[in-house]
């Protein structure tokens, strides 16, 4: 796997996690506050499409994962 793939495997399992943890109707519910988090990765996705620079990519790449197309 490229590091953007991780990146975008990485934010959608982020994103399914904290709205399973978030929404009120969930059998996983926690707290609202767990919709903070999916803002955060949103921000942050479009934050990195706006600059072109993702931490997340930065430290996959350390991790090993090649950069790809």
């Amino acid at each position: 796997m490229n590091s953007w793939q991780m990146v975008r495997l990485v934010a959608g399992v982020f994103i399914l996690g904290s709205l399973a943890l978030g929404i009120p109707g969930s059998a996983l519910f926690v707290s609202e506050w767990w919709l903070a988090f999916t803002a955060f990765v949103g921000v942050n996705l479009a934050q990195s499409a706006l600059t072109r620079w993702c931490l997340m990519e930065t430290i996959m790449r350390k991790l090993g994962f090649s950069a790809g197309n």
